[in-house]
């Protein structure tokens, strides 16, 4: 008489049917940067009880009181994905456990508390995260596009461009496709050797798993191809950064439609009044978010308004909203819907990112804020004193404000919670001062011979 299979036993025989030998037990740090162990499939059921440790000590975003400790992994079985570059492996996103119950400041945990809170609110959050990202040879002269013709001063939507990085670019679209991503158009992006690639949505946590595991796919393609794949945000001085906007939208978790949609929006953005809140809770706290979806010194090199060979470069600057206008931090693209937060960049932690947007929008709904009226205008054409009268604070200008924002908004604590809090907060303190006491060929060229 034979028995029922477990879960366990019906994935192992479809991951052993499918050419899988072993498995990766992986999980993000305080970065979004995938970490692993490899375990044999033979040691399947062990892995995804906990098996696997981690020494605090050797990650960042790990606090100092736990350092000594170590932490485990525990896969979720419905993020498996088979490499699509090594199909002998497969990837698990983990949720990170110390003594006996779920790590509070794992990443994947803190989103885990985020979008637990929107579900007993009746809600889920459906994420799409535009991908802009680099591909480069690197020479004896350093990093050089792939295409000798990838030289025009305005590049976005080059045809030749695309042609020319094809190869490469079609195994990655291909890849994406074969999981399941629904990519629906990619282009040469604004920066010679920049590309981005859009796929669908999905819920916030999916959304995370595949932005994080994105990176590591296009890495390993490029890779195949002698070239390297950069999520840096702003790797040139006059080329554009490379975002990753959030595309939110908040569904009913019984029905599953789309709650931010009203075609009779008397403000013109077919935004509805909850969609209006979630904006106002996010414009209450995108300084401190800043520190987090723009995670790096670099981040905010990007974050200007001039600094591209085409001349504008789409990023903002403004703490502001408005319509289908791209000069404003958040924006609500045609035909309303959904929200795009456009200061968010290629190099933040998506788990980190989406917690704390997706708690700052729960909160303007708990509270019932109005953001006023949408901004149209291009906001980049305003005036300190027009700014000043309209009441619109600028976004951090530099890494450590970003930093004193997240640190003075009570938020942020509550959010990541307090391990996480002071772990990330001192972490990227020290990369500002590593930054700040670091001497750049821009200071020699200007001061060595100045005086």
């Amino acid at each position: 008489m034979s028995s029922t299979p477990t879960e366990f036993e019906t994935l192992h025989r479809q991951l052993s049917n499918k050419g899988v030998e072993y498995m990766m037990a992986s999980f993000s740090d305080m970065h979004g940067v995938s970490k692993t162990k490899m375990v044999p499939l033979s040691h399947l059921e062990q892995m995804m009880a906990g098996s696997e440790l981690y020494t605090g000590a050797a990650l960042d975003g790990v606090p100092q009181d736990v350092s000594d400790e170590e932490v485990s992994a525990r896969p979720d079985p419905a993020s498996c994905i088979i490499l699509p570059w090594q199909p002998d492996v497969a990837w698990f996103a983990s949720n990170l456990w110390c003594e006996g119950k779920p790590f509070e400041a794992c990443s994947r945990n803190i989103l885990a508390r985020a979008t637990k809170a929107a579900a007993d609110m009746g809600l889920v959050m459906n994420l799409g995260m535009e991908a802009e990202f680099y591909v480069l040879k690197q020479t004896e002269n350093g990093a050089t596009t792939v295409s000798e013709r990838d030289t025009l001063d305005k590049p976005c939507y080059d045809g030749y461009g695309v042609l020319d990085n094809l190869h490469w670019l079609s195994e990655l679209v291909n890849a994406m496709d074969d999981l399941g991503w629904d990519v629906y158009s990619f282009d040469h992006e604004d920066g010679n050797g920049q590309f981005e690639i859009d796929f669908s949505f999905a819920d916030a946590m999916t959304m995370a798993d595949r932005f994080v595991f994105l990176r590591m796919m296009a890495n390993a393609i490029a890779r195949k191809h002698g070239y390297f794949a950069s999520w840096m945000p702003k790797p040139f001085a006059n080329r554009t950064g490379s975002g990753a906007h959030y595309n939110m939208s908040l569904a009913s978790l019984e029905t599953g439609e789309n709650l931010f949609k009203d075609a009779d929006d008397p403000r013109g953005c077919g935004l509805s009044k909850l969609g209006y809140q979630f904006v106002a809770g996010v414009l209450r706290h995108l300084p401190a978010i800043s520190a987090v979806v723009s995670p790096t010194v670099n981040s905010y090199k990007r974050l200007i308004k001039q600094g591209s060979m085409s001349g504008s470069t789409w990023a903002p600057v403004f703490v502001c909203y408005g319509n289908n206008n791209r000069t404003n931090a958040l924006r609500i693209p045609l035909g309303g819907g959904r929200v795009e937060l456009r200061a968010a960049d290629s190099a933040n932690n998506p788990y980190l990112g989406a917690a704390m947007v997706l708690s700052a929008g729960l909160e303007g709904i708990r509270e019932g804020l109005d953001p006023g009226d949408p901004h149209t205008e291009n906001m980049y054409n305003k005036s300190p004193s027009e700014l000043q009268e309209l009441g619109i604070a600028l976004l951090p200008r530099t890494l450590e404000e970003a930093i004193d924002a997240f640190e003075a908004d009570p938020f942020s604590r509550t959010v990541l919670g307090e391990d996480m809090f002071k772990a990330y907060a001192a972490f990227r303190r020290e990369e500002w001062d590593a930054y700040h006491n670091h001497i750049s060929d821009w200071e020699r060229d200007r001061y060595l011979k100045f005086f």
